[in-house]
């Protein structure tokens, strides 16, 4: 089987490398000069590890990042909750801490340890089946007929427009702010943060490195945004973004496929984002191998609602900013402090989900 895959990123990469072990070599064409140099994606989930062992990516990764121990809450400048973030029931303990822009560098120099390059600088321009397969049009002004294309290339996917898969959804009005710094001190290097300020606003530090943590906001300041101040050494990148909550209609159609972000986003509330997209290129790539690709669209449509939908009672229930909703955040966390049990088990599902 003849399969090209659009875009280079952890998505495309994980479909790559699960074809690749199972000895199918796909093209892997990105429109970016190379890999990230961002740190867009920075939680790698157990789950997303333990797909990740079988081509031997997962060791390097854990190598390289943070295991994030526990998570605390902030109201204003108190601390309000800690949680332990561990599970002895999964591959890897907790959540793992890492730039986007190296979990791609580990996973492409895996892929080309098996012969697969990701080719940059080569934007697919349009699709055209035919009875025989399906022909991607490049921007090279070449074109290549394929038996499959996997559209891994985000939200604004060529593949999806191109397939006619409708991405149907809604836009929060709110605007948000990112920021990848190095700070000093605090906060602590393997806590997740979360402040939730007298004012509404929410900021979360995630590590991601040594000193180095990846700051969001809903406010368009990440690095003003929480109240106890900040030591800020190095900016490495700041930017502003607004919500959308989106889920393709279907994940397939004809031979064509998509994962990840081409096929829904959500709040980067609990950070599963890039998770999701590495779930979703495994599935597709065990059923490409196996033949059963009939069922990728309904099952993998399925698990990823299952995950949107908790992200989004999560974020409303953080983000909230009315009186009743404040005081319900409020009342969880004086209950998770009162009871040790309940403590527990908030911490094993958020490394769980």
């Amino acid at each position: 089987m003849k399969v090209l895959i659009v875009g280079g990123g952890p998505t495309g990469l994980t479909a790559a490398l699960e074809l690749a072990r199972r000895g199918l070599h796909a093209k892997v064409i990105d429109r970016r000069d190379s890999t990230s140099t961002l740190s867009r994606a920075v939680g790698i989930t157990s789950r997303s590890l333990e797909l990740l062992s079988h081509s031997g990516v997962a060791e390097k990764l854990i190598e390289e990042g943070v295991a994030v121990r526990s998570a605390c809450i902030y109201l204003g400048n108190r601390l309000a909750l800690e949680l332990p973030l561990h599970s002895g029931r999964i591959y890897f303990p907790t959540i793992l801490g890492l730039p986007q822009d190296r979990t791609e560098a580990i996973m492409a120099n895996r892929l080309k340890g098996w012969g697969v390059e990701v080719g940059y600088q080569i934007e697919l321009q349009g699709l055209r089946e035919e009875p025989n397969g399906v022909v991607a049009l490049f921007s090279e002004g070449t074109e290549e007929r394929f038996d499959l294309i996997i559209g891994a290339d985000g939200v604004r996917s060529t593949v999806r427009k191109a397939a006619g898969i409708a991405y149907p959804g809604f836009d929060l009005e709110d605007r948000w702010s990112i920021a990848d710094v190095d700070t000093e001190g605090w906060p602590p290097r393997e806590k997740f943060t979360l402040v939730k300020a007298s004012s509404g606003i929410v900021a979360v530090a995630v590590p991601i490195g040594e000193d180095r943590h990846r700051l969001v906001a809903s406010c368009d300041n990440a690095i003003g945004a929480f109240p106890m101040g900040l030591k800020v050494r190095k900016i490495y990148r700041e930017g502003t973004f607004k919500i959308s909550v989106r889920q393709a209609e279907s994940y397939s159609k004809g031979r064509i496929c998509l994962a990840g972000d081409a096929a829904h986003c959500h709040s980067p509330v609990g950070g599963r984002g890039m998770n999701l997209g590495i779930a979703d290129a495994a599935e597709l790539a065990k059923r490409v191998v196996d033949g059963s690709l009939a069922g990728y669209s309904e099952f993998r449509h399925r698990e990823d609602k299952k995950v949107m939908d908790i992200t989004e009672r999560g974020r409303k229930m953080i983000s909230g900013k009315s009186l009743k909703a404040r005081l319900e955040f409020r009342a969880l966390l004086a209950l998770a402090n009162s009871l040790p049990a309940l403590k527990r088990k908030l911490g094993q599902f958020a490394v769980e989900f």
